[in-house]
């Protein structure tokens, strides 16, 4: 009986190591607090530069991700594991918060990238890009415009942007953790214009979600998700600046010129990954980059935040922020401007999105919460 017991209990110690070697550390957040602890929580602990302030929106939205704001102040929120689209009403009688919600759209596959020109929004799901009339209050004429994505694996959002030069460009995570994909359109951007066949225009991005030109230059920055099973710092999650043309070293080289343990081996004769611009550190999760256009204090505008949505697979947990890139050349320097999400590992808050609003309000969501942020600034 002994022996049974000591060899039942190294097979449940291979297989717990094989799980961890598999997946990582599971140290995620659990539920939210109770609606009224949270609220307090929220006062208590966000910290923000001296004369910003945050406050509660709206809440009880669900897994809400990526926003856009229409000609009248509202939003439109993508909720992408719900299946469902938002319109999160302006605040119109003062109080500070949304005056409400409604469905615009229900059972879809999975919806992310938003993209709101005029009276049509386009609207990226796991498997195809669809366009549809809006005139303010309800979504009718849906049109594919681009089909075929790639879908099934990990990393099911795909998020969608105009960019300067009047192309769309649409980003496609990878399958998997580190493996060589079998579709060439996966862990890259593509960049395509309606009825034309897509083009390849950067890869190597494992989990590029959020990605923003910076003004002035015209140039691309996105933030990538670094590949997991390497150790709590390792690699980094990057910020790149994108080219077109350029491969950005997954699944072959990680952060700052990490080989890959399995496939650096593998990686094709002549190729030369560009290396990561800025590394924010190993499973901080970023979301979002957003350049700064619209601020009053004109040394804010053409800096860029950062939302951290925070790790679920680092032995403590990291990310849960918001942070300032301010570009100095060919680098950066990063600033705190929003903490206290996660305070000694326990998580209030995770944000995604940024969003600035022409006035230079600032808008945050938040997936885990289920909440819309305004972050303001008095005088």
């Amino acid at each position: 009986m002994r022996k049974l017991l000591v060899s039942l209990g190294a097979v449940l110690l291979i297989a717990a190591g094989y799980a961890y070697s598999q997946y990582g550390p599971f140290n995620g957040p659990s539920r939210p607090p109770p609606r009224d602890q949270w609220e307090t929580l929220l006062r208590e602990r966000i910290k923000l530069p001296e004369g910003y302030r945050l406050d509660v929106f709206a809440r009880d939205l669900g897994r809400l991700r990526l926003m856009q704001m229409t000609e009248n102040g509202d939003l439109i929120v993508s909720g992408h594991r719900d299946g469902n689209i938002l319109l999160v009403k302006a605040d119109r009688d003062g109080d500070g918060r949304s005056d409400g919600q409604q469905d615009l759209l229900e059972g879809a596959n999975q919806p992310h990238g938003l993209l709101l020109e005029g009276s049509t929004l386009h609207v990226a799901e796991e498997q195809r890009v669809v366009r549809y009339d809006f005139d303010g209050a309800k979504l009718e004429n849906e049109r594919v415009i681009l089909e075929g994505i790639p879908g099934g694996g990990g990393h099911s959002s795909r998020t969608l942007k105009r960019g300067p030069d009047g192309y769309l460009y649409l980003s496609i995570g990878s399958s998997c953790n580190s493996c060589i994909e079998e579709h060439a359109w996966r862990a890259a951007i593509l960049r395509f214009k309606e009825g034309a066949a897509p083009e390849l225009f950067a890869t190597g991005l494992r989990n590029t979600v959020g990605f923003d030109w910076q003004p002035g230059t015209g140039a691309l920055f996105g933030v990538d998700n670094g590949r997991d099973n390497l150790g709590d710092d390792i690699p980094d999650d990057e910020v790149n600046r994108i080219e077109a043309g350029k491969h950005y070293g997954w699944p072959y080289v990680h952060g700052a010129d990490v080989p890959d343990p399995e496939l650096y081996a593998a990686m094709p004769p002549g190729l030369s990954p560009v290396m990561q611009f800025h590394g924010l550190g190993g499973h901080v999760a970023a979301l979002s980059i957003r350049f700064l256009r619209n601020q009053a204090d004109a040394a804010l505008n053409g800096t860029a935040l950062v939302a951290e949505h925070g790790s679920w697979n680092r032995s403590e947990k990291a990310g849960y922020r918001i942070i300032r890139l301010v570009f100095e050349g060919n680098s950066a320097r990063e600033e705190v401007f929003l903490s206290g999400c996660e305070v000694n590992e326990e998580v209030i808050c995770r944000p995604v999105d940024i969003l600035e609003a022409p006035d230079g309000h600032l808008f945050v969501s938040d997936d885990y919460a289920g909440a819309v942020y305004t972050i303001t600034k008095g005088p």
